[in-house]
């Protein structure tokens, strides 16, 4: 995209203030959806539980990237957890898309993250964005969440929802949990092992948003991961080379659905999931491997 105008809510988490580095760096203007009244000329209010924007903030905006959402590994899931995952990224995203689709001149995209867990437990499967939704708590939440951009979609603004998967990164994430039991000697398996995860490295997940924004033949479901998918075994043992600590310890399957509760299930599960998508549209990882990848978040 030429220099442009740009607005992002989840600003403050690991990929969105990354993404917003990059596109200022890039010299395009960043407005920040922010959940107070706006104190600074770079934000916008917004309240996703009241389903509240100020539209006027988004007047002129060439693109809108909507990241914001509950953590799902943040909290036990109880019940009322469970709802405020939910909530927090269907109300959100339903309030996003209306007010995008209510300008008179709306952006030209909308780009909404979504997440992997969209596909289940796929086992030794490996999928692309053909393959349909699975079963469970998580896939339930990315359908709704990926349905509530509709009123984007009938407005006719190109709607991209981005299928993130595991972001190998020290500042946050699931990732970012890792680096200091392993650096500790205290890391190692999760249940047996086997279990994919498809991963990316941050660099490379910033880079494919801005692939995204600026590929208008992009619509629809798009994934966010790694072009190689490697099992909790393999993980396990790249962090321990590239690391150099022992990986000695694992943590029995039954140990962590006391400690996780329902949320072991998925940490446990398989996701082998390939970015059809960006491959097809000419993307190019900097770092397709578990390694590289571990040595950038290092980096």
């Amino acid at each position: 995209m030429p220099h442009s105008r740009i607005a992002v809510t989840g600003s403050t988490g690991l990929i969105g203030a990354a993404l917003v580095r990059s596109l200022r760096t890039d010299g395009h203007e960043v407005v920040r959806l922010v959940r107070h009244p706006a104190q600074s000329g770079d934000e916008v209010e917004w309240d996703p539980k009241r389903s509240y924007v100020d539209v006027a903030g988004l007047v002129g905006c060439d693109a809108v990237v909507h990241l914001a959402g509950a953590g799902v590994g943040d909290h036990r899931w109880t019940e009322a957890y469970k709802r405020e995952i939910r909530d927090s990224r269907v109300l959100g995203t339903a309030a996003i898309a209306e007010a995008v689709a209510s300008l008179d001149t709306p952006p030209k995209v909308l780009l909404a993250g979504s997440a992997i867990g969209f596909y289940g437990d796929t086992g030794d499967r490996a999928v692309d964005e053909s393959a349909p939704p699975g079963d469970g708590f998580l896939p339930s939440v990315c359908v709704e969440w990926e349905e509530a951009t509709g009123a984007a979609q009938e407005a006719g603004v190109r709607t991209v929802h981005a299928r993130t998967g595991l972001v190998v990164a020290r500042e946050g994430g699931a990732w970012g949990r890792l680096f200091p039991l392993f650096r500790a000697g205290l890391g190692g398996r999760l249940g047996d092992g086997r279990q994919y995860w498809s991963f990316i490295a941050l660099h490379d997940h910033i880079a494919a948003l801005r692939h995204i924004l600026d590929t208008p033949e992009l619509s629809g479901a798009v994934n966010l991961t790694g072009p190689d998918p490697v099992t909790n075994g393999e993980v396990t043992a790249a962090m321990g080379r590239v690391l150099r600590r022992p990986t000695l310890f694992t943590a029995p399957a039954p140990a962590l659905r006391i400690a996780l509760g329902e949320f072991a299930g998925d940490v446990l599960g398989s996701q082998r999931v390939l970015p059809g998508r960006l491959l097809d549209t000419g993307f190019s990882f900097a770092f397709p491997g578990v390694d590289a990848a571990i040595r950038a978040a290092l980096r």
